[in-house]
């Protein structure tokens, strides 16, 4: 037997794509039956598999198992729940990898598959590997079992793990995705007074996409916090690997400022360390961490580009302005929303000050939101590269770590290509209104050159 992917679907850092159209149940068998004989060639007999709460989920984790079972491989299923909660399982678990069935914070029509395999993430030329693999039939050959472990006490054990922070009454959101259930047993265990909503899974999103870097999906958890006189509030994304947060004025803690947060307590136990940040990061954030006494490291984004850059160098915390923060200081190194709140709690509680106050004090500027505009998939990279080579060619101050990011007078603007859908991502940070403006007519000028045009009120 062989196997063709769509090839849209095999992306930089997993696999993903529209159910019924690019994603079939197809994919998710063959995809079993080829990390099965990945698994093998790496001495890996044992997999934990887990899902998120998409209608499709349960339909694509059979298939998957069906596929790894047929090719020799153990399955430990830990049932439904957030993506780190996956992760969690292979450290827990006597498994040599794990598989989650997440479509992430996309759309509901959206699932696919997040690759762990001997304490790495499987991405990038791997999953290309996997394509290939399959097309060539190249698959193992065996009967291996299935066995159902319920893993949700200990993970909530694990994350309040040496728990120090004080009592605060916090809102919470769980967007109706897969970290809910897990996020009831968690508030209850934790001090102060918790407020919860959209806990109950519904892979349909009716209330509002799970997605808390896009502001207006955090109304519900603003008006929760406004209602209530709460003194912050906290959300998650889809899969409960992405944190968003508001003050208790309902202003948005974006990620790079969580980071400042979260890097202050990390860097008082741990004077001198690396804290990395992705290339869409505020220039606020790296000046911060030198002055707290840490190295700063721009890097790539993508969270298995991000885990794989703290393996190299160390790192015990990294955070991505998508809300994917990542803790190896007492955790595992993985990216997860439920344990960035609860070291939020702490570290607002260790800092004497409330998480209003915490944004209060934090240096004034002009930033704009991550601002994504669609364009040809075949062309996102092409238009990134040649904005790179007009820019260099006219001696402009260009990192080139992860698409383009410049550096003026006025501040700094970044565009790079989505590496999971067809986008391209603009951000710019200046002192003021006016700075933004200027770095936006260069965004503009430069887009223009390449054939695009943003869409009027995407900043």
């Amino acid at each position: 037997m062989t196997h063709q992917f769509n090839p849209t679907i095999l992306r930089e850092y997993d696999i993903r794509g529209i159910v019924g159209d690019t994603l079939l149940e197809a994919d998710a068998y063959a995809l079993g039956r080829t990390f099965a004989a990945l698994a093998g060639d790496e001495g890996v007999s044992r997999i934990a598999v887990g899902r998120d709460g998409r209608t499709h989920s349960g339909m694509l984790e059979a298939a998957l198992i069906r596929g790894l079972n047929e090719g020799g491989i153990d399955a430990l299923q830990v049932g439904m729940g957030p993506s780190p909660m996956l992760y969690f399982a292979t450290h827990y678990l006597d498994v040599g990898g794990g598989i989650q069935v997440t479509g992430s914070h996309n759309p509901a029509d959206y699932n696919g598959f997040k690759l762990l395999l001997n304490g790495r993430s499987v991405f990038g030329e791997e999953i290309q590997k996997i394509g290939r693999r399959a097309a060539a039939g190249d698959w193992s050959e065996g009967n291996g079992s299935i066995e159902d472990v319920d893993i949700r006490e200990a993970y909530v054990d694990r994350l309040l793990e040496g728990f120090s922070g004080k009592a605060f009454r916090i809102g919470w959101d769980a967007g109706n995705g897969a970290a809910g259930p897990i996020l009831d047993m968690l508030v209850e265990r934790l001090p102060g007074q918790h407020f919860t909503i959209l806990t109950e899974v519904d892979g349909r999103f009716p209330n509002h996409h799970p997605d808390p870097t896009v502001e207006k999906n955090l109304d519900d958890l603003k008006r929760l916090v406004a209602d209530k006189g709460l003194d912050f509030g906290i959300a998650f994304d889809g899969d409960g690997d992405r944190i968003g947060a508001v003050d208790g004025k309902g202003r948005v803690i974006w990620g790079d400022q969580l980071l400042m947060i979260l890097a202050e307590a990390v860097l008082r136990a741990l004077p001198g360390e690396t804290i990395i940040a992705d290339v869409k990061a505020s220039q606020t954030l790296f000046d911060r961490i030198a002055e707290l006494g840490g190295k700063p490291l721009m890097w790539k984004t993508g969270h298995s580009l991000i885990k794989s850059k703290m393996k190299e160098t160390g790192a015990p915390l990294a955070g991505e302005m998508s809300g994917h923060i990542f803790f190896k200081h007492r955790w595992y190194g993985f990216d997860d929303a439920l344990y960035a709140a609860v070291r939020l709690i702490e570290a607002v509680s260790a800092s004497g000050r409330t998480l209003t106050e915490l944004k209060d004090a934090m240096p004034a500027g002009v930033a704009t939101p991550e601002m994504r505009f669609q364009v040809d998939e075949v062309r996102k990279f092409a238009i990134v590269d040649e904005v790179r080579n007009r820019l260099s060619n006219d001696g402009a101050r260009v990192d080139a770590t992860d698409g383009v990011r410049v550096s003026t007078v006025d501040g700094w603007w970044l565009l790079r290509a989505s590496n999971t859908q067809n986008v391209l991502v603009a951000r710019a940070e200046a002192v003021d209104e006016a700075g933004v403006e200027r770095l936006m007519a260069q965004i503009d000028d430069q887009l223009a050159k390449s054939g695009v045009r943003r869409v009027a009120g995407t900043h």
